[in-house]
């Protein structure tokens, strides 16, 4: 048996599941935890630990309709800067809820798409933040670029306020394909956005392409490849389209009959892997590329690479407070999302309580089963003797899961008293030998596909 059609019998190209960005996956939390579990784990948090703080920026001036993210439309400023005052809100209830004295090790702006604020807002955001939450020495402060809606004082303003780090949405290259998903991106506009990056000071630039898009095809995603290598980012993200129309509604605009049979999609994920290795990169986990001396290379290197909303990460914090519509907190004794619509989220910040309006407080085994889940995603590997470290008995629990995967993936994993491995050719699975481990499987959610 050829090794593609092993890995089509073992479900790669018709399993949906998650991604495992957390461990238990959103649609497994529960309105039954939300603002009131949120004040109180907030307020326990030991001032001594740094803290990671997401803020979503949901305003877009166009809708890319590949996107499932929470975001919406608006032509003026005027939503914008409202939403701004209500983030000032949130961030004013926090106060007087975190213990004195916390810090914050990490902060990140996602959306929509932050570069939407213009320098004013810019700062005033900022600002608003350090005041509630100050930066530790080290503090490292990303912000998600669309460099069809960036200018050089905008970046000026971003890397006045700390921003050390740049995350520049991409895609594809190929103007069929940009076409074909709502998101027209000139490589001239994008070199002259990471150029002025560079010029503000800006040396750590993550770059994010998508594969499996429509009309993509090898030598289009190749000549893309070319293009990123040019731009010399320091980390690459390589995201598997996920075609969720029931979620986006967007996506019905997706030409469906050009999007890439499952067979040339898997060639096209490992055609810009190699090209990327080959480059120098080092892979990292299933779908990241860093250079040699990145954090997230050394991460990997270091057994420190983790697992988040963001992908992969070198971020130690054990604690990420979301702010803003939707935004997710990872707290020390589980998970709560703030209201999704902006709308809601806004109603509830100007009640006075914070927007949490649903979550998950994690059991024994879910803080077991998620270290496992985590292990797996970042480092192919489960380390079975860390676990019984950590976890006690308790991670015996694992045995039987362990046990299944060794009969179902054979060769493509090793299984020892000490670890479970995937192999290398088998590493193309790793989600589904993860869902393994998942003991929260919701009725009628559809995941992405695993490939």
């Amino acid at each position: 048996m050829k090794h593609i059609d092993r890995l089509r019998s073992l479900g790669l190209f018709d399993q949906r599941v998650p991604r495992y960005t957390s461990y238990p996956t959103a649609p497994v939390f529960s309105p039954e935890v939300g603002a009131t579990e949120q004040t109180r784990a907030l307020a326990a948090l030991d001032p001594g630990q740094p803290v990671s703080v997401y803020l979503h920026i949901p305003f877009c001036e166009r809708l890319c309709w590949f996107c499932a993210c929470r975001t919406q439309g608006t032509k003026t400023l005027s939503p914008v800067e409202s939403y701004l005052g209500t983030l000032e809100q949130e961030l004013a209830l926090l106060k007087d809820i975190l213990p004195k004295g916390l810090r914050m090790g990490r902060m990140h702006w996602g959306g929509g798409t932050p570069t939407i604020l213009p320098p004013e807002m810019i700062h005033r955001l900022a600002q608003a933040v350090r005041d509630v939450i100050p930066p530790t020495e080290d503090c490292e402060f990303s912000v998600e670029i669309d460099p069809t809606m960036v200018d050089r004082a905008k970046i000026a303003a971003l890397a006045a306020e700390g921003m050390n780090r740049a995350s520049i949405g991409i895609q594809d290259f190929d103007p069929l394909v940009q076409q074909s998903i709502g998101r027209l991106q000139p490589f001239d506009i994008t070199r002259a956005c990471v150029d002025d990056l560079r010029a503000a000071g800006i040396r750590s630039l993550n770059a994010d392409l998508v594969y499996g898009l429509p009309h993509q095809t090898a030598e289009r995603l190749d000549d893309t490849v070319s293009k990123v290598l040019d731009l010399n980012p320091d980390r690459v993200a390589l995201f598997g389209y996920a075609h969720v129309p029931w979620v986006s509604k967007r996506q019905k605009l997706i030409p469906e009959d050009a999007l890439p049979a499952e067979e040339a999609r898997h060639a096209l994920a490992n055609l810009a892997a190699a090209r990327f290795t080959g480059a120098g990169m080092t892979a990292i986990g299933i779908d990241h590329f860093a250079r040699p001396g990145d954090g997230l290379a050394r991460a990997a290197e270091t057994g420190h690479l983790r697992r988040n909303f963001q992908g992969y990460v070198d971020d130690t914090c054990p604690t990420l407070i979301g702010l803003g519509a939707s935004s997710i907190s990872r707290l020390p004794d589980g998970y709560v999302q703030n209201a999704p619509a902006t709308a809601a989220y806004i109603q509830r910040i100007e009640a006075g309580q914070l927007a949490g309006a649903r979550g998950h407080v994690m059991t024994g085994d879910d803080l077991l089963r998620a270290r496992a889940i985590e292990m797996l995603m970042c480092d192919f590997r489960l380390d079975r003797s860390a676990l019984r470290a950590a976890f006690g008995a308790q991670a015996a629990t694992l045995d039987a899961q362990i046990a299944l995967v060794g009969e179902r993936f054979g060769d493509l994993v090793a299984v020892t008293d000490e670890s479970l491995t995937i192999a290398p050719e088998g590493r193309a699975l790793t989600r589904i030998i993860a869902s393994a481990f998942d003991a929260h499987v919701p009725e009628g959610i559809r995941y992405s596909q695993a490939s």
